[in-house]
């Protein structure tokens, strides 16, 4: 248990960041949990386990990926455990598996969007947003990018290192610049936390801006996002969660302590409305954003009355 609870911690913390990322360290952590559980009956296992799920589900409430990943996971039908573990070794090496190449086929996908010449605009870090830009450019195509600071984490810092490292040209912006900058921008491509059912885009703070400064420059909007970052639960109705995240993360602690009618807040995601998307690209081809509920009867098949 102290590995999965070290890997939760990690998720909270942001030590492990990135919807994908999470993801992907929160199912192996439920698959190695389940192989020390070999003693337990079955009804011990199903409970030990189910704790598990809610331990590393309740770290970060609004990325999708993380309970999709879990209960996608944590799957077993089995009244053996020995067999039961087995189930979710299984789960979970699957998931990764399509995790891991869910990236380079959202790459080759989204690239075809990409022209010659292009301007793209990035906000955050995302890997499936990187992968198009990376692939685009492995293409031969002759592009440079934007990226936002994306404050207060200011996740942009790992965008450029990562963009520079591969060659790319690239020019980094402050969140606030996002307006003005729009008018030398052909295209904005970005990752998602979390889609919901009528095509609404969860991702980090500011990317509602940037979808909004291009709506009014008529420059498409492409989101790239695996199939699990869609949200099965908006079918019932609920909404998603927005993460509130501390005031320490926008400013010093030891400044507001003077000022005693100042609060902060730090929502750490924003919706951007399905309308301000063109198209997004998932592992399994481009759909646009009215395609939302047919992706998660298709490719999720999650129990909707499962929490």
């Amino acid at each position: 248990m102290d590995d999965l609870l070290s890997t939760a911690e990690k998720i909270r913390s942001m030590e492990i960041r990135g919807a994908g990322r999470i993801a992907v360290a929160a199912s192996a952590a439920l698959r190695d949990y389940a192989r020390t559980l070999a003693s337990l009956d079955i009804e011990e296992f199903s409970i030990k386990i189910e704790e598990a799920a809610k331990t590393l589900v309740d770290t970060r409430p609004t990325a999708v990926s993380l309970p999709n990943a879990v209960m996608l996971t944590k799957k077993h039908t089995s009244l053996n455990v020995g067999e039961a573990i087995d189930e979710i070794i299984g789960n979970s090496d699957t998931f990764i598996k399509n995790a891991t190449e869910a990236l380079g086929k959202i790459g080759r996908i989204g690239a075809e969007r990409i022209r010659d010449g292009d301007v793209i605009m990035t906000h955050c870090n995302s890997h499936a947003a990187l992968s198009i830009i990376k692939t685009a450019f492995d293409q031969g195509k002759d592009i440079s990018v934007i990226a936002t600071e994306s404050r207060p984490r200011r996740q942009g810092f790992i965008t450029i290192r990562e963009l520079s490292e591969h060659g790319i040209p690239t020019t980094l912006i402050v969140d606030s610049a996002v307006r003005l900058t729009m008018k030398e921008v052909d295209l904005v491509v970005v990752g998602a936390d979390s889609i919901s059912v009528n095509g609404a885009l969860i991702n980090k703070i500011g990317t509602s801006q940037l979808a909004l400064a291009a709506q009014e420059a008529r420059k498409n909007v492409i989101v790239a996002a695996e199939t699990y970052k869609f949200s099965p639960r908006t079918l019932l109705g609920e909404m998603v969660e927005i993460e509130d995240r501390s005031a320490d993360e926008v400013i010093d602690p030891q400044l507001l302590k003077g000022m005693p009618n100042v609060k902060v807040k730090n929502p750490g995601f924003d919706v951007t409305p399905a309308e301000y998307i063109d198209l997004i690209i998932t592992e399994v081809g481009a759909f646009p954003p009215a395609m939302a509920f047919a992706i998660i009867r298709d490719y999720l098949g999650i129990e909707l009355d499962h929490h």
